[in-house]
């Protein structure tokens, strides 16, 4: 942020004005001080304890009007926590994505408000060639391309092809009570390169910079606004403790991540992957340098870090044959190895025949299996890299998208470190994960639907948002292709009525006016971002003051997950390099060692392996008695069905501290009561397979 100017030091009381100040000089300082008395008075970067700060001194004419009374609330509630709402998912610049004739409209232009929204050349004059319109909302594509003043068609809460984002329509959700905003850079190659119409490189990462780029072109948009940089109500933040200062200030902090299909180039062809460790390290580093703080690690389209979430109906027939466009293979499906599913994958080609139809000849899309709904792809070796990359950088890991194979990994080695950096930011979440994403200190958003659904969902996870004393954020997805609440109509019961107060407490709102629209609740629904505030109205009038409280705590719990991620510290394996003995080693393979030092020398491509039967223990000796309180596994396929963990202090004496019979391989963190050793024994019982016992790693903690 812009450091505050230094004010000059006052004169000393009873300091005398020198005799000889002409009288020209002297009446210039009257007439000063009279303008600056009868002027405008200006903003200050720093001070917010003027009155009337939160209004611009130089907003462009024409332009929307915001249509909101009172100061913005600022610092923190009488338990010295935030209070505001944060929208978790939102696309500002996607227009910028996809090839730039995606997405009509913009959310600020040097050129004025006529400029920023209006439609894509090819959607005049009546929507004809309306092509993305055709696909998600059906119909014939055809609308009123005019947007600016009228805004006759658009935007509107089922039209996915133009811009909801405007900057003064975020400026009303500011003023109605968000406090953080994370605006996540998106766009998708395959899309832009299949999407008739482009006028840009379909380059994913050139994309995202760009994005970036024009999200601090905005920043400085509005700071020029307040007079100067640093002085407007929008701040790019890059660390929590910057995000609670600006909030202190009352003003939105916005957070940059990234929602992307192809990260750092990282596709796959033929399943063989076309990005290195090298250019995950760097890809990292230049986003972390953009300012980036979370982000998926795939996206609609499985890539070489991880699988998808299949999409379902109509629109997973389109995504899988793009992705076999992009990658030549299509999504693979296997019986899911527990309770968790991924969505239900497209079955009906003839639900999309214009993309069937872009398959090559002599190329059918394929069947699946009724009983085989999870994709096989899950966290690659690179993908797991690209974790761990991101757990050094203190970002933090966004969970929806990945299928339940990759996510199911993701999280074991998150608990593995006690690393609280995950969130699941808009409605993906298997209820059966919520728990251990809470107790990760991770965070949670629900999608911006209609305010009874939002509301019953609110409700099913209220039980642990308490248990867990966080809030609950909303992912708005705006400008995300997703579809927002549609209006209840101007006669449902327990309408929106205006104006009313702010969640916050601090503000009036009465209907938006842009141009020659004015914006209702009840009869518009969530056309656009200056809606939310009126969104969060609707669940109070209808679903109960209990939800918003919980929404207005969200921004506390965003924060809170973001600080605990950077304060993490990557705990003490006491078992590196320890002296390690077993009861067998696999000794077939004349080339590779197998022997038990390979489980402890911190390389996850070496592995111990026992001889095939039961009853098969690995020992290590940690060097001197040790507080031990956590032991991590990372399996090989090799794995333990029953196996338990021993502890000793002398070597002979053995104390079983934890167990189970029930062992699904993958990576298992045990833990248990702090306890005193000095060796520790992994004894295998029953295996998993019909091979011995295999493990690439063992970690053990005194954390």
């Amino acid at each position: 942020m812009t450091p505050h100017p230094r004010p000059a030091p006052p004169r000393p009381r009873g300091a005398r004005s020198r005799s000889t100040r002409r009288p020209a000089a002297v009446l210039s300082v009257i007439l000063a001080v009279v303008a600056v008395l009868l002027g405008p008075a200006t903003s200050s970067s720093a001070d917010t304890t003027q009155e009337g700060w939160w209004n611009p001194t130089a907003r462009p004419a024409p332009d929307s009007q915001i249509n909101v009374t009172g100061e913005p609330f600022k610092g923190t509630d009488a338990d010295g926590k935030v209070r505001g709402f944060v929208d978790d998912h939102v696309h500002l610049m996607s227009n910028e994505g996809f090839g730039g004739r995606l997405i009509c409209g913009k959310p600020f232009s040097q050129d004025g408000i006529a400029d920023a929204l209006k439609d894509c050349p090819e959607h005049y004059p009546d929507g004809s060639l309306a092509v993305f319109d055709m696909i998600t909302k059906g119909g014939d594509g055809k609308h009123d391309p005019a947007g600016w003043p009228t805004f006759k068609d658009w935007p509107a809460h089922d039209s996915l092809t133009h811009t909801q984002t405007y900057y003064a329509w975020v400026e009303r959700a500011w003023r109605g009570g968000q406090r953080v905003l994370v605006n996540d850079l998106v766009t998708n190659g395959v899309i832009c390169s299949v999407y008739f119409f482009k006028d840009r490189t379909c380059d994913e990462m050139t994309a995202i910079r760009l994005e970036a780029r024009k999200t601090y072109e905005m920043q400085d948009y509005i700071d020029k606004m307040y007079g100067g940089p640093g002085k407007g109500w929008f701040r790019i933040v890059t660390d929590s403790a910057q995000a609670r200062e600006v909030i202190k200030q009352g003003k939105l902090a916005v957070v940059l991540g990234v929602e992307t299909s192809e990260p750092f180039g990282c596709k796959q062809i033929l399943d063989v992957a076309q990005c290195s460790k090298a250019d995950i390290d760097r890809g990292l580093d230049e986003l972390y340098g953009l300012g980036v703080r979370s982000m998926f690690l795939c996206h609609k389209f499985d890539n070489a870090l991880c699988g998808v979430r299949f999409d379902s109906g109509a629109l997973g027939v389109a995504i899988n044959v793009g992705q076999f466009l992009s990658t030549g293979t299509f999504w693979k499906t296997e019986e899911c190895a527990g309770p968790q599913h991924d969505n239900p994958i497209g079955l009906n080609a003839a639900a999309a025949p214009a993309a069937v139809k872009r398959l090559p000849e002599g190329v059918a899309f394929p069947g699946y299996a009724a009983g085989a709904q999870c994709n096989s792809r899950g966290l690659t070796d690179l993908g797991e890299y690209a974790l761990r990359g991101m757990m050094k950088r203190k970002m933090m890991l966004e969970l929806d998208h990945m299928s339940v194979k990759a996510a199911s990994r993701s999280l074991d080695i998150l608990e593995s470190e006690n690393y609280p950096g995950v969130i699941s930011s808009h409605s993906w979440m298997d209820m059966d994960w919520t728990e251990r994403l809470y107790k990760l200190g991770g965070f949670l958003g629900s999608y911006m639907s209609g305010s009874g659904g939002f509301t019953a969902e609110a409700r099913r996870t209220k039980p642990l948002r308490d248990k867990y004393h966080v809030g609950i954020g909303v992912g708005t997805d705006m400008n995300g292709v997703g579809g927002w609440p549609a209006p209840r109509g101007a006669n449902a019961a327990n309408p929106v009525t205006y104006p009313f107060r702010s969640a916050d407490g601090g503000s009036m709102l009465d209907r938006q006016v842009t141009g020659q629209r004015t914006w209702d609740f009840n009869t518009d629904g969530g056309a656009q971002y200056g809606m939310v505030p009126d969104w969060i109205e609707d669940i109070r009038v209808t679903g109960g003051q209990d939800v918003v409280d919980d929404l207005m705590k969200g921004a506390e719990s965003y924060l809170g997950t973001w600080g605990a991620s950077e304060h993490h510290r990557a705990g003490v394996d006491l078992a590196a390099g320890a002296p390690a003995a077993a009861s067998s080693t696999e000794w077939w393979n004349p080339f590779v060692s197998y022997a038990p030092g390979r489980a402890v020398d911190g390389d996850r491509g070496t592995r111990w392996a026992s001889e095939w039967s039961d009853d098969q223990w690995l020992r290590l000796d940690l060097g001197s008695t040790q507080l031990v309180k956590k032991v991590v596994l990372d399996w090989e396929r090799a794995y333990g069905r029953g196996y338990r963990i021993e502890l000793s202090t002398d070597g002979s004496n053995w104390q079983t501290v934890w167990s189970t019979s029930e062992g699904d391989g993958g990576l298992d963190t045990v833990r248990f009561a702090g306890t005193p050793a000095r060796y520790l024994r992994v004894h295998g019982v029953t295996r998993g397979t019909g091979w011995g016992y295999s493990l690439y790693d063992v970690g053990v903690y005194s954390d």
